[in-house]
């Protein structure tokens, strides 16, 4: 027998699946706790400046960030099904939270 040289893609789907539901659970934190909690007491802070759009940009170079070091470091690593799930959820959620901030 040959010693693998890439994981197997019943392993690469499983560790996709696992990466999925961490980042559904971090972009749920980012969006309704951070951003969405922020901008609620935004609303009770009187003549202050809002923070909900800064918190929301905060999140989104928090995903961006994730997306290209754990995507592509999957990538580089030969796990194609687990790093373009990281590139495109990831990506998609700093994109979420970047609409936010913009909208302010």
């Amino acid at each position: 027998m040959r010693p693998r040289d890439e994981p197997s893609t019943g392993e690469q789907l499983g560790v996709g699946v696992a990466l999925l539901v961490i980042d559904l659970m971090v972009i749920a934190y980012l969006f309704f706790i951070r951003y969405g909690m922020t901008g609620w007491a935004d609303a009770y802070n009187g003549g202050n400046p809002p923070d909900a759009p800064r918190e929301a940009l905060r999140g989104m170079w928090l995903l961006a960030g994730g997306a290209v070091v754990t995507g592509c470091g999957l990538l580089a690593l030969g796990w194609r099904i687990p790093g373009v799930v990281q590139l495109i959820v990831l990506g998609v959620g700093a994109g979420l939270l970047a609409c936010f901030a913009v909208r302010g």
